[in-house]
């Protein structure tokens, strides 16, 4: 049940939590509560709940994106709009895409996923979980979609935190962490101006990655490449999941079952990119 219910499960929610970044309604509420421009906006909303933490702090648990591209959003932005503000804004921002978004959607099967992953996400170790256990502090929303939508967000960060860990011990920085992703096939220009990094920085961590034998010169993933990467993501489905799990088999399966009916909403809605930054496929 451990790693296929892990990646299954992260399938079905990332769309889910990923509303309160793509959704139309995200521009407004971020304006309105004082910041500017959409990697304000990113930035803070997602590091809001480690309190008005410098840029290196911000870098640091986002793992992938370029310093200097952190650095034009924060500290600014807590000087714009305190993270209280803007968690307010977050929430107003996923209240009104998720209504929008599973409007269509059968009120009890919404009431069940929120209750399935509530009590997964309240059993999710806070070890070594920095942005996951920020998250995991806030107070619990009460409507069964908003309280599907923390639960989607703990899952999520939980996992990232566990997949940086993964690259780390891998030796894979946050620039080749992505550049491994294009030689493995992911378009370039769905990765690269959405985390800031130079042409020069990019064909460094080539440069190392191909050092290692995990890529060829013309851009390829190697062999080892590809094993590396099934190792990462192995690791990362082994740490996304609590032992034990609070959940059965029989739960699970239902969880999983009922956030892929509803990411299906959101899809269909156009709200997520295909290729997108997550490196998320579109629901078969």
């Amino acid at each position: 049940m451990g790693a296929s219910a892990a990646r299954r499960l992260w399938e079905g929610m990332e769309p889910l939590h990923c509303v309160v970044y793509f959704a139309p309604e995200a521009g407004d509420a971020y304006a309105r509560a004082g910041l500017k421009g959409y990697w304000m906006g990113y930035f803070a909303s997602r590091a809001a709940a480690l309190g008005p933490v410098p840029a290196s702090v911000v870098q640091a648990v986002f793992y992938n994106f370029a310093p200097r591209f952190v650095q034009r959003s924060i500290p600014d932005a807590w000087r714009l709009a305190s993270p209280e503000a803007v968690l307010a804004a977050r929430h107003t921002v996923a209240d009104a895409a998720m209504r929008r978004l599973l409007a269509d959607a059968e009120t009890a099967d919404v009431e069940e996923a929120a209750s399935l992953a509530a009590r997964l996400a309240q059993s999710l170790p806070v070890e070594g979980r920095v942005l996951f256990a920020a998250h995991a502090a806030l107070p619990w929303p009460e409507a069964p979609h908003m309280r599907l939508w923390h639960a989607a967000t703990l899952v999520r960060e939980h996992r990232a935190d566990g997949h940086f860990t993964a690259l780390l011990a891998a030796g894979v920085d946050g620039c080749g962490a992505l550049a491994l992703q294009v030689a493995a096939g992911q378009p370039r220009d769905s990765l690269a101006p959405h985390r800031g990094w130079t042409e020069e920085e990019w064909a460094q961590a080539l440069a190392r990655l191909q050092s290692r034998g995990l890529v060829e010169p013309g851009g390829e993933l190697t062999e080892a490449g590809a094993a590396l990467r099934r190792q990462v993501e192995h690791v990362t489905d082994e740490l996304a999941m609590p032992r034990p799990s609070p959940l059965d088999e029989a739960e699970m399966e239902r969880l999983v079952g009922l956030v892929g009916r509803l990411r299906r909403l959101v899809d269909a809605a156009g709200v997520i990119p295909y290729p997108n930054p997550m490196v998320l496929a579109r629901a078969s």
